[in-house]
């Protein structure tokens, strides 16, 4: 998939488990995992807003476009 979640990257950044940033955005932890190892056929805005904003950070801190041969 062209489409990469570096979310583990994120919250090691910020020193944040997934069960905590689960707490602050209102998503199932299970939801977040199947985000983190990249098995999300998408996402809605509302939640990668409420990600960003519990992470401080961009949406393309998150997201990152990675071409065919890459």
């Amino acid at each position: 998939m062209p489409i990469i979640v570096n979310l583990d990257v994120m919250l090691a950044r910020r020193k944040m488990t997934l069960s905590q940033l689960s707490e602050q955005v209102d998503v199932t932890i299970a939801n977040l995992s199947v985000l983190k190892t990249n098995k999300a056929k998408a996402v809605r805005f509302s939640t990668l807003e409420a990600i960003c904003k519990a992470l401080d950070c961009q949406p393309g801190d998150i997201l990152e476009y990675m071409g065919e041969g890459e």
